[in-house]
C-alpha cells in the first residue's frame, strides 16, 4: 500500500472516531460513484453531514483545508446531490464539513473539526 493511501486511512479512522465520540452517527464511509467518492456521510443531531477528510504529516504545502475549495468543493456538492438521490431519507438540513487531521512524526495527531466549512 502507497504510504499516501495509509496515511488517508489513518485519516479517515481518525476523524469517524472523532465525529462518533462527537455524537455523530455514520451513515456512510467512503461511498463510491462513477464521478468520484465521499469520505464520510454522518448524521449530527437533526442535520446530515457530508465531511470531507483531509489529512497530512505536516503542513510544509499549506493547510489541508486550504484543499477543499472550488472545484472540489463543487464536486462534493455534487456527489452528495447523488447520494441524496440514492438514499431515500426524512428531509433533514445539510451541511459540508471538513475535518483536518495532522499526523505528526513523532505520532501525536491534532484533529481540527471545520462545521459548515463550505
Amino acid at each position: 500500500m502507497r504510504a499516501k493511501d495509509e496515511l488517508g486511512r489513518f485519516g479517515e479512522e481518525v476523524a469517524s472516531r472523532h465525529l462518533a465520540a462527537g455524537g455523530a452517527a455514520i451513515l456512510d464511509r467512503n461511498w463510491r460513484c462513477r464521478e468520484g467518492e465521499l469520505d464520510l456521510v454522518v448524521r449530527d443531531g437533526a442535520a446530515l453531514v457530508f465531511c470531507e477528510v483531509k489529512t497530512r504529516s505536516g503542513e510544509r504545502f499549506g493547510s489541508a483545508a486550504e484543499a477543499v475549495v472550488g472545484r472540489k468543493a463543487a464536486r462534493i456538492r455534487r456527489l452528495a446531490a447523488r447520494w441524496l438521490a440514492e438514499h431515500p431519507h426524512e428531509p433533514s438540513p445539510v451541511r459540508f464539513d471538513v475535518v483536518l487531521v495532522l499526523r505528526r512524526p513523532a505520532g501525536h495527531v491534532r484533529v481540527e473539526h471545520r462545521r459548515a466549512a463550505f
